[in-house]
């Protein structure tokens, strides 16, 4: 049997609602903030990804990996 452990993201009181869209689009901007600064293998890069990852519907990760691309994201991912 192998050792997967599944988690989920952590509770953050800044957002301590149900609806987490926020929580996801923070991470998500948090995470490539953070790659910018200190690259991919940084531990709490690691962890911002996989908070988004948890949180964020697909279709929403690849549309602002596109807007990403073409620089037309509404909200801030850079340092």
């Amino acid at each position: 049997m192998s050792d997967i452990k599944i988690e989920t993201a952590p509770f953050d009181a800044r957002f301590p609602n149900t609806n987490q869209s926020k929580h996801c689009w923070q991470a998500y901007g948090d995470y490539h903030k953070c790659v910018d600064a200190r690259g991919e293998e940084f531990t709490p890069c690691k962890e911002f990804h996989r908070v988004f990852k948890t949180l964020c519907p697909n279709e929403w990760v690849n549309r602002w990996d596109e807007q990403r691309g073409e620089g037309t994201i509404p909200f801030k991912v850079t340092v």
